[in-house]
């Protein structure tokens, strides 16, 4: 009985595998992920002068890329705007969506897509002149506040400001980039976004950082998240576990420099199912034992990811707080592998 038993779930495994969605088959296929990423925020994703892409979100398709594909480097980003980011995901014009992108009860049930998980955690922040002598956000009254268009940050503003009868004018565009030159070109009195998307752009894409602030004040709770179109679990589930892969990983102690290593040595079943050297649970998702491995080799583990992007050797050296693993103060931590 218990051989049956085990025959059937090995048969079951082998079954579930098989059945990729046609987003996986067509990955599969052209072998390479496309991924629309946002393509203007520094420590998210930007290009730098050689076109090489950067970010958080960058790296998190890589890893995906790396599970499925056996390689980092087939993926195709795909800039798209806070307009077309979700049309360009639910009519297949990429595979996944990695770009600071608000996980929400509208977006996720009414959308046609599904968010996998929380890659980053912020919320609304505003920056101003140093010059301009503000310094909390109440201070805003008859401003000129510039926004991307379609995003959320706008709407948590003027919510703020109406609650306290400060009248307020907003100027959207339809990128950041452009509200960033808008800004810095005097056509507005403060930019809002995200606070970790202000820090980076003040930090990196401003000629004289010291003449502009983040105003201390985080207005929402946001947390960002990749998303995936509905109609094909398994693709869904490889990348909803590749990004729990990236986090649990930091939790173990598992690094880009040692991962291979540690998949030798574990002796914690735990940690030796994470590596594949316990139990096959890639072949769950048609994907090799050492796929984890694979990936932290690719790009390292989520603190890893973090502080090459944000981390203090970085000029945009923003503190992990919540967004460090639970072990160390944060809110991230991964899901069991078993």
């Amino acid at each position: 009985m218990l051989r049956f038993l085990m025959g059937a779930a090995a048969l079951l495994v082998a079954a579930s595998a098989a059945q990729a969605g046609p987003v996986l088959d067509r990955v599969r296929q052209s072998n390479t992920v496309r991924c629309g990423v946002g393509g203007s925020l520094a420590g998210f994703s930007l290009p730098d002068s050689r076109g090489e892409w950067h970010g958080l979100d960058v790296d998190y398709c890589r890893a995906v890329a790396t599970a499925v594909l056996g390689d980092p480097a087939r993926v195709t980003f795909v800039p798209v705007t806070l307009q077309t980011r979700f049309t360009a995901l639910s009519s297949g014009e990429i595979d996944i969506l990695s770009r600071d992108t608000v996980m929400t009860y509208s977006r996720d049930v009414n959308l046609g897509i599904t968010f996998v998980g929380v890659s980053f955690y912020t919320g609304t922040g505003v920056m101003v002149r140093r010059a301009s002598g503000v310094a909390r956000m109440d201070q805003l009254d008859g401003a000129t506040i510039c926004a991307s268009q379609g995003g959320s940050n706008l709407p948590e503003v003027a919510d703020f400001l109406r609650a306290r009868n400060k009248p307020f004018t907003p100027l959207t565009f339809d990128r950041f980039a452009v509200v960033l030159e808008a800004f810095l070109a005097g056509r507005c009195d403060a930019v809002t976004a995200g606070a970790a998307d202000l820090a980076g752009a003040v930090s990196v894409q401003v000629t004289n950082p010291r003449d502009y602030m983040v105003l201390p004040e985080v207005l929402s709770r946001d947390p960002y998240g990749p998303a995936v179109a509905r109609g094909d679990a398994e693709w869904f589930s490889i990348a909803r576990w590749t990004l729990f892969a990236l986090i649990e990983a930091e939790e173990r102690g598992v690094t880009r420099a040692n991962a291979r290593e540690m998949a030798r040595t574990a002796t914690d079943p735990a940690l030796k199912r994470l590596l594949g050297t316990e139990d096959d649970l890639g072949g769950m998702l048609g994907l090799p034992r050492d796929w984890v491995v694979k990936v932290i080799e690719a790009v390292g583990n989520y603190g890893e990811v973090y502080d090459r992007n944000f981390g203090p050797d970085t000029p945009i050296n923003l503190p992990r707080g919540q967004n460090n693993v639970v072990s160390r103060g944060g809110l991230h931590y991964g899901m069991p592998f078993r």
